[in-house]
């Protein structure tokens, strides 16, 4: 009897860690993520869809709240961009012409600056199958760089300032990849 009230303690503190703040697309979105020991807060989450066919859930996790990207790209503050693979129809070849299209338009139309970043982080980070359910973290920590996982576990480090400001633009820019996702992830 004492043994299961062991278990039925542990379980019950278990499953209280892990508070969904919402469903987004069939995807339970976190309330906070924490990673690398930085602990950052959902900020907004929406669906990535393209010819009316949902993508991925994007979700962004800030230290602060906030409604605007400059913090968030030009700032000090460290943040999460995650994606959660939610089509079959994603996969290593779509994902990486995807990127490149987002890094285009958050350089202006010439990433050869952030070319060799570019390049290392595609190659570490998306080279494997990609598959439904997938999911990827891309941690940005200004001055320091970025780090991506999939599935909780470490890919790759990206240390290169222009490239973290690029990446974060490609969600959070002038000239978002999806607007709509991008409204949605700055909610705060």
């Amino acid at each position: 009897m004492k043994k299961q009230f062991i278990i039925a303690s542990v379980m019950l503190s278990l499953m209280s860690t892990t508070a969904w703040a919402k469903t987004v697309a069939d995807v339970d979105v976190p309330e906070s993520i924490t990673v690398n020991e930085q602990v950052m807060q959902l900020n907004g989450a929406g669906v990535r869809s393209k010819f009316f066919m949902d993508l991925y859930v994007g979700s962004l996790f800030t230290q602060s709240q906030v409604n605007e990207a400059p913090p968030v790209v030009e700032g000090s503050m460290a943040s999460a961009i995650r994606l959660n693979i939610t089509s079959g129809m994603i996969n290593s070849e779509k994902l990486t012409n995807a990127l490149n299209d987002g890094f285009d338009l958050a350089t202006g139309g010439d990433p050869s600056a952030i070319a060799p970043s570019i390049e290392n982080f595609v190659k570490f980070t998306f080279a494997e199958e990609i598959k439904e359910g997938d999911q990827f973290t891309l941690v940005s920590i200004p001055q320091e760089g970025v780090y991506s996982y999939k599935n909780g576990q470490q890919l790759s480090f990206t240390q290169d300032e222009a490239f973290r400001k690029a990446l974060m633009l490609i969600w959070l820019g002038k000239k978002p990849t999806d607007k709509q996702l991008k409204k949605d992830m700055l909610k705060g």
